[in-house]
């Protein structure tokens, strides 16, 4: 019997998702309900200026001033947002402590929660439905992946992300890195080492 595109108007959606956004953005365009101009900018501003630079800028803060560490650990919300680092996807961060006995994961296994102005746009991994049942049921295999092997005497926490809530893990210092500056720190922190899908290195 044929089948009835009326009964499944997603089967006449292109199979790749790049190719359905872009369907989507079109038929958005076409109806005036988005102007892509503004979308590109939205998308330039968190993808290039924000990036996980500004989350790079607070770890490696919280890695050279014990004060500023206890305080992020304490109550993120007043510290973030002094340094302006807050708003729409940002909104109640919780900080996170890796430590020698605890290592911490992010996921959001409802949707995509994440905070944008710490970290930029989520990354597709970070979205898609694997990563999103996996990171719960089988952390370690997952972080294996991500070329992440964790000590035998170091426990994993899954922390699940919502709309009202939104984690940052702060990475372990790396060792061997007493004396670089703010900038140097900052630059050895990756985005994933703040969801906790990798762990930075010193230079070599």
């Amino acid at each position: 019997m044929p089948h009835d595109h009326a009964d499944a108007p997603h089967s006449l959606l292109p199979p790749d998702p790049a190719l359905r956004v872009k369907a989507l953005e079109s038929l958005l365009t076409e109806k005036g309900l988005i102007d892509p101009a503004a979308l590109d900018e939205i998308i330039d501003t968190y993808q290039n200026r924000i990036g996980p630079a500004n989350g790079a800028r607070v770890v490696a803060r919280a890695w050279s001033d014990p004060d500023f560490k206890a305080a992020l650990l304490a109550d993120a919300d007043p510290v973030l947002a002094e340094l302006g680092y807050y708003g729409r996807q940002g909104e109640h961060m919780v900080v996170v402590e890796n430590t020698p006995e605890q290592h911490n994961m992010v996921v959001c296994t409802l949707c995509s929660c994440y905070p944008w102005p710490l970290l930029g746009i989520p990354p597709g991994w970070y979205k898609s439905d694997a990563y999103r049942s996996r990171a719960v049921r089988e952390p370690r295999r997952v972080l294996a992946e991500f070329g992440v092997t964790l000590p035998e005497g170091t426990s994993v926490r899954v922390w699940d992300s919502t709309a009202e809530l939104r984690y940052l893990v702060l990475p372990m210092r790396p060792k061997d890195t007493e004396g670089l500056s703010e900038d140097a720190l900052a630059a050895l922190v990756s985005r994933d080492s703040m969801i906790g899908t990798d762990i930075p290195e010193a230079p070599r």
